[in-house]
């Protein structure tokens, strides 16, 4: 059946907790649906919304704004820097499944749940419901904690699924949770998320199901080469395009540069968000300095004044297109944070990471055992070992290739206008469900 042109246009929600990190990936696919023709609206937080309609999207400003560092009542600089040094519980489970038991899997739901999820969503659900129940929307992409997202969809009877900002360890973990979940006596099976949902559900009329945790399906960024996925989920397939916010690209970035060039990326939430770099910054730089080669390290300019005087082969900038550094580089130093490791990825850099914060030591792990990256512990790079890590990069073929073969990887997927499509049909699969 030819479908009439109103059934072709669609109304989409994206919704997002208001951090520029979890939110610019979801930008691309953003603009490649709304270039289709369809209406985008993106639902966060008040102070958000200068954030979002600075990527040229459509605002709804929805619920009341809440610092999300500081969730917990009294929370401690030890304890943020806690928060940093890996996966919290429980999605740490993603990095042994078969290694966690059912004790400590219920202990990080409970943990999560009351110390992050209620926290983050309460202040978004009832006037994202709101919202959602007066425009409509045909299909709701929530990224993977912003569950008043799935809760809104189900109140309106939108499609919905999940965009993932980094690799699926939500979804991997969940699908372990509930195999040992089902391994337990009848009347001991809790499931604090889910009981946690399955509230909002009675709330606004509808059965709880598990697409409230992970989505009727989920679009996933990542390379397989580096990903992880759940065995029972539904997957889109697409490409990540870099996307930093406002950027312009400088005139000494338009020339190719006559020696090597590496970059220096540690990312700004060391800096924003915790007590400072995991590394003696000013070392690393001065470590790959003494190589032959150029050295472009992105830096707040606050902090650049603690890095004074480097060598006259290193170039420090607040910041610069990571698409158009990488575009140039033959080598590069990051945090592993997901922007600069899938910027670089995609134009075929070798990598040196040093891993900090959330999922990066478990992507860090993965793109070495790849072969396009070595990963070092922040606590034990030096000027020396960062050095030689990075000359073994710049020299050994066998980093070079295989960020190559990566490369090849990211390009031959399918891009946000080519997912496009694939969007439109799962939308109208469950159109029967409205």
């Amino acid at each position: 059946m030819t479908q009439t042109e109103d059934e072709r246009h669609m109304r989409i929600l994206f919704v997002t907790t208001p951090l520029s990190t979890i939110f610019y990936p979801m930008v691309p696919l953003a603009w490649a649906l709304r270039t289709a023709g369809h209406d985008v609206r993106v639902a966060s937080y008040p102070n958000f919304a200068d954030t979002i309609t600075q990527a040229g999207l459509t605002a709804v400003p929805v619920g009341r704004d809440r610092n999300m560092l500081q969730l917990l009542p009294g929370q401690t600089e030890e304890l943020l820097e806690e928060a940093r040094r890996g996966l919290p519980r429980p999605y740490d489970i993603a990095e042994d499944p078969e290694g966690t038991d059912w004790e400590e899997a219920l202990e990080g739901y409970y943990e999560a749940l009351y110390s992050w999820h209620r926290l983050e969503n309460f202040p978004l659900v009832a006037g994202l419901v709101e919202f959602a129940r007066q425009w409509k929307p045909d299909l709701v992409l929530w990224e993977p904690m912003a569950f008043a997202g799935a809760i809104a969809a189900k109140a309106c009877g939108a499609a919905h699924g999940r965009l993932l900002w980094t690799m699926d360890v939500f979804g991997v973990a969940r699908e372990r949770f509930l195999e040992l979940r089902e391994q337990q006596p009848e009347g001991e099976r809790v499931d604090p998320l889910g009981e946690w949902l399955e509230g909002y559900a009675r709330k606004y009329g509808f059965e709880f199901s598990e697409d409230l945790v992970t989505g009727q399906f989920t679009v996933d960024q990542f390379p397989r080469a580096w990903g992880m996925r759940a065995r029972e989920l539904e997957y889109v397939p697409m490409r990540y395009v870099p996307y930093g916010g406002p950027a312009v690209v400088p005139r000494w970035l338009r020339e190719r540069p006559e020696r090597s060039r590496v970059a220096v990326s540690m990312g700004v939430a060391a800096i924003s968000q915790f007590s400072g770099y995991p590394v003696d910054l000013r070392e690393v730089l001065e470590g790959v300095a003494d190589l032959d080669v150029e050295v472009v390290a992105t830096v707040p300019e606050a902090e650049q004044e603690k890095m004074a005087p480097l060598p006259d082969n290193v170039r420090m900038v607040p910041y610069v297109p990571l698409a158009d550094l990488a575009a140039t580089c033959d080598a590069v130093v990051n945090h592993a944070g997901l922007g600069t490791m899938m910027a670089m990825g995609l134009y075929g850099v070798p990598q040196v990471a040093l891993p900090w914060d959330f999922e990066a030591p478990e992507l860090a792990r993965r793109a070495a055992e790849y072969g396009s990256t070595l990963a070092l512990s922040p606590e034990k790079a030096d000027a020396a070992t960062v050095r030689e890590a990075v000359r073994r990069v710049l020299d050994e073929p066998s980093f070079r290739e295989r960020a190559a073969d990566l490369r090849e990887q990211i390009i031959s997927s399918k891009s946000p206008t080519e997912a496009v499509s694939d969007l439109e049909a799962f939308t109208e699969r469950h159109r029967s469900d409205r």
